[in-house]
């Protein structure tokens, strides 16, 4: 775990002496005819000479072996951010306790959150070979992140600590330092996201694509064989690391891709140089190649049962279950049921910036909000959508959180019809139809269109039974489909009057983890996309929020983002956690959802349990898929 004390030098993860270097450690045969040939070095020399020791028995799994390939099922191209998330290789990264720990790193210094010292694994190497050195920071920095060419919109927010960026400092080859006056909490854990903050990149494979140093013919023929027209946009496209579309883009992931979109299959193959070992000096990952094969997202669920899937949890949902675990009769597969970590499985979220001013001004009405929350009666939905096996709860943070606070579950969250008529009605929503709809002020019915991105029966499900509570208090309710991309543009034009969506992202943060998730303070939240780009843009587009308690919880952010204790973040984050459920800016319906797991019986080393969400977990990530192995190859 990455403690934060003055000038403290933290050691690896999972460190583990004794392993002797050169003949200590073991690659995989695939690689055994590029070393025959000099074409690759041999194991010892493609590993860093401190490599990360990940000791599985530790783990509770199983020491592996190598070899095999593992096959996965995506529904986009754009899915192939799967291998990079799932990966999980970071300058630091949670573990399976959400403890920050060093990965690339092998030793942080954090002095109050201001000073950050980076040490790095002598004779680390990127996926093709070149050293990993302070040379790649030092790009990052100053041909990238500083370059206006690059960074138009200026410095990412995760860089600037009161308004101001670091001081950036290269202390040797192997060694660079960040520095703040003021502190950064925010820093370490975005280096650990699971679509991290990039300080670094392969600065050797980059300055081709760079006008700084590229000749200029040479560079106007690139853009031309890639078809940008400007060099700005060259570097971007070649430079793209989290989707990973770029198979020359030397990386640190354990598998690297070898094939350039478009295409129905994308393989991903072992990385010779990748940084990990387990205790008994094999080199990581154990599996030597990942393929991952387009398919209508519809019947990805059909296919994983069937074992057309090696590996799969993307693309599957709880309704998936009953045929899933029925497939483990007539087919090689094990499946299993992980825990969901968002705030809320399904949640409603009004559009507190939607075009149709009599709605919005009743949105914003906390009475609103909360009269809808109550009507609705969560425990028939958890029976009839979720077997019962899902959390009545409000949009908040799960048990599995240190900030978990009971009373928060249950703020609002009680199936009250005769409160919730007692609010509307105290809005002046007691005019009424001849079918008993409430009638707004200027005389239209009280109806309220909720746009769903069609993506799942569940979401369906949900608000047939939604649609008879409401009604029970005098609210219509109408679904409209849309489309995952389009709705960010319709929510910030005022088009959407509510979605359903999931509930906050991370349902099992530490005081550690940035709040923003509860605060205005992106334009894809559908709630407030306008207030959220607002504090995205840092004031150039959008609104400031209009409503206090929105404004209260950006004042508290802005308070966690200094703040330099964790103690005094815990306290932020409870004042924050308040506020949001008192307020329900989201709609929580049940969390602790189920979500199922399927993998190939011969796939070894899969957890039983785990959280699955894209945040704090990365999905797959913080339980290691390079420890997963095949008992044989097929």
């Amino acid at each position: 775990m990455i403690r934060r004390r003055t000038a403290l030098q933290i050691l690896a993860a999972l460190a583990w002496p004794g392993l002797a270097r050169a003949a200590a450690y073991t690659g995989s045969p695939m690689l055994d005819e590029g070393v025959a040939q000099g074409i690759l070095p041999d194991t010892a020399t493609r590993l860093p000479e401190n490599p990360r020791v990940i000791n599985v028995k530790a783990m509770g799994r199983e020491p592996g072996r190598h070899g095999g390939t593992v096959r996965m099922l995506i529904g986009s191209q754009k899915d192939i951010r799967l291998m990079t998330i799932n990966g999980y290789a970071r300058l630091v990264g949670y573990d399976e306790n959400l403890q920050l720990q060093p990965d690339v790193l092998e030793r942080v210094e954090n002095d109050g959150d201001r000073i950050f010292t980076f040490h790095l694994r002598k004779g680390h190497r990127w996926s093709n070979g070149a050293l990993l050195t302070a040379e790649d920071f030092r790009y990052c920095w100053e041909d990238v992140i500083l370059n206006e060419d690059l960074r138009k919109g200026g410095l990412p927010r995760e860089l600037l600590a009161k308004g101001q960026p670091p001081r950036f400092e290269i202390i040797d080859q192997y060694t660079v330092r960040y520095r703040w006056d003021q502190p950064n909490p925010n820093f370490l854990p975005k280096l650990a996201a699971p679509q991290p903050l990039v300080i670094f990149m392969p600065s050797g494979y980059m300055r081709q694509f760079h006008k700084d140093y590229q000749d200029p013919f040479r560079l106007s023929a690139l853009m031309k064989e890639y078809r940008v027209k400007k060099w700005a946009d060259l570097h971007i496209k070649m430079s793209r690391s989290y989707r990973p579309e770029n198979p020359d883009l030397p990386t640190l992931d354990p598998w690297r891709n070898t094939v350039a979109p478009p295409a129905e299959q994308f393989v991903f193959e072992r990385n010779p140089y990748f940084h990990r070992v387990d205790e008994n000096g094999l080199q990581l990952p154990y599996v030597d190649r990942v393929i991952l094969s387009l398919s209508t997202p519809d019947i990805i669920a059909a296919k994983a049962g069937t074992g057309e899937s090696d590996l799969q949890i993307n693309s599957l949902d709880f309704a998936d279950y009953t045929f899933l675990k029925d497939s483990e009769k007539l087919f090689p597969v094990k499946v299993s049921l992980w825990k969901r970590t968002q705030g809320s499985r399904v949640a409603l979220l009004p559009n507190l910036n939607c075009g149709d001013e009599a709605w919005r001004d009743l949105f914003r009405d906390v009475r609103m909000r909360r009269a809808l929350s109550l009507a609705i009666d969560r425990r028939e939905i958890n029976l009839a959508a979720f077997y019962g096996l899902a959390h009545e709860s409000a949009d908040t943070v799960l048990p599995e959180s240190p900030l978990y606070r009971e009373e928060l579950a249950k703020a609002w969250s009680a199936h009250d019809p005769a409160e919730a008529n007692r609010l509307l009605d105290e809005l002046g929503l007691t005019g009424r139809n001849s079918d008993g709809i409430r009638l707004l002020p200027d005389g239209r019915k009280a109806e309220i269109v909720v746009e769903t991105a069609g993506e799942s029966t569940l979401e369906t499900d949900v608000l047939e039974l939604v649609t008879d509570h409401w009604r029970e208090v005098g609210i219509s309710l109408f679904v409209r489909t849309s489309q995952r991309d389009v709705f960010r543009s319709r929510a910030m034009g005022g088009d959407i009057m509510m979605s359903m969506w999931v509930g906050i992202d991370n349902g099992v943060p530490t005081a550690d983890m940035n709040p923003s998730q509860i605060a205005p303070t992106a334009d894809d939240q559908l709630q407030w996309p306008v207030w959220g780009m607002y504090y995205l843009s840092v004031g150039k587009k959008g609104k400031p929020p209009e409503l206090a308690e929105a404004r209260k919880l950006v004042q508290l952010l802005a308070e966690w983002e200094a703040s330099a204790t964790t103690e005094a973040r815990a306290a932020i984050w409870a004042k924050m956690l308040d506020i949001y459920t008192d307020q329900v800016f989201s709609i929580g319906i049940v969390n602790g959802g189920l979500q199922p797991m399927v993998h190939a019986t011969r796939l070894v080393n899969v957890p039983e349990k785990g959280l699955f969400g894209f945040e704090p977990t990365s999905y797959l990530g913080v339980y290691k898929p390079d420890t997963f192995f095949l008992k044989e190859e097929g």
